[in-house]
């Protein structure tokens, strides 16, 4: 995924014709953007690893590269970070989606659980609790230590918060936060294809409750703010996008509108450490301070302006490993908080 770099190999460039694009694809860079497409398979997945490269590769030969002029002669390689950035793509999930539906319809398969389904599991129990404790008031705020931020509703009851998933794909999470309790629930994918199997799949489950709208998060339609937003992959796949680093500004553009102030947005990613996702946060909170007004009479006395997240806990119990004397996991799940400045 981000990060990847594919290994050089040696071999000559044609002068006499450009390179196909067949030509700048080893089956080794196969193999790497196969596996790098399929990392929630690591938890779970529907396809074999014949299918998964094969779609990988289909996947690959519709990536436009550049011809051998294009390549000085110490770099006879396609970049490691175009071949990744198919993910990146709406096209390339256009026809995922479309072969899922298909599949669905022809066999009744829900398709890929991105992280797979524990890690999907985890991320609705564990939100369900977080959630709970702050209707209740319980949860402290892990910046301040000092005081908590409850979402503002009148019965402090899940069922009444409405939720909002963002390049929700098959929809599977919502319907896992449905059986946790959640009922006013809304997904949205730039995918039309996305959307029609999400709705296949929860009018076949019994979940005809759940919303599915074609939105683009990066230009989104939706005026609702949402008391929760769920974002189980989309950062991670609008990073592989060669203009990657422009359009995660612009989402954290586009969802700090989405959150409702006192919000709570909880981002899982595979790319992204804990520590990088709370940096990147505040990054954008410094971006935007300036333009935030005092959150409190005590704050416009000081000066003093609210970031517009916050963060508030993350999940713990993923599996850790150790490299470089630092201790990681493959998933990250981390939530942070809308302040009540809107």
């Amino acid at each position: 995924m981000a990060g990847i770099r594919l290994p050089p190999e040696d071999s000559d460039l044609s002068q006499a014709r450009p390179l196909a694009t067949t030509d700048l694809i080893s089956d080794d860079d196969r193999s790497v953007a196969a596996d790098s497409w399929s990392i929630k398979s690591d938890y779970g997945s529907t396809l074999d690893d014949d299918q998964r490269h094969a779609d990988a590769s289909e996947a690959l030969s519709t990536v436009t590269f550049r011809t051998a002029s294009d390549y000085s002669s110490d770099k006879e390689e396609p970049d490691a970070e175009a071949v990744a950035s198919m993910l990146g793509f709406q096209s390339y999930w256009d026809s995922t989606y479309a072969d899922e539906l298909a599949n669905f319809r022809e066999h009744g398969h829900a398709g890929e659980v991105w992280f797979g389904a524990d890690v999907m599991e985890t991320v609705a129990s564990w939100t369900k609790s977080m959630c709970a404790d702050i209707s209740q008031g319980h949860l402290v705020n892990h910046v301040d230590n000092d005081k908590s931020e409850p979402v503002e509703q009148g019965d402090k009851d899940l069922a009444s918060w409405s939720v909002l998933d963002i390049g929700t794909g098959n929809g599977l999470l919502l319907q896992e936060l449905a059986k946790q309790g959640f009922s006013d629930l809304t997904g949205t994918d730039y995918s039309e294809g996305a959307i029609d199997l999400a709705r296949s799949i929860s009018d076949r489950d019994g979940f005809t409750n759940i919303k599915f709208l074609v939105d683009d998060v990066l230009e989104t339609k939706l005026e609702q703010k949402f008391q929760l937003v769920m974002d189980k992959g989309t950062l991670d796949a609008i990073g592989l996008h060669p203009d990657g680093s422009i359009k995660r500004i612009m989402y954290w553009d586009s969802v700090s509108k989405l959150v409702a102030p006192g919000g709570i947005l909880v981002i899982t990613s595979c790319n992204s450490t804990k520590d990088e996702l709370v940096q990147e946060v505040g990054g954008f909170n410094q971006r935007t301070g300036a333009s935030q007004e005092p959150e409190t009479p005590g704050d416009q006395e000081s000066g003093r302006y609210p970031p517009p997240f916050r963060y508030l806990d993350h999940v713990r119990s993923y599996p850790t490993f150790m490299f470089g004397g630092s201790v990681g996991s493959r998933v990250a799940t981390v939530a942070f908080q809308r302040t009540q400045n809107q």
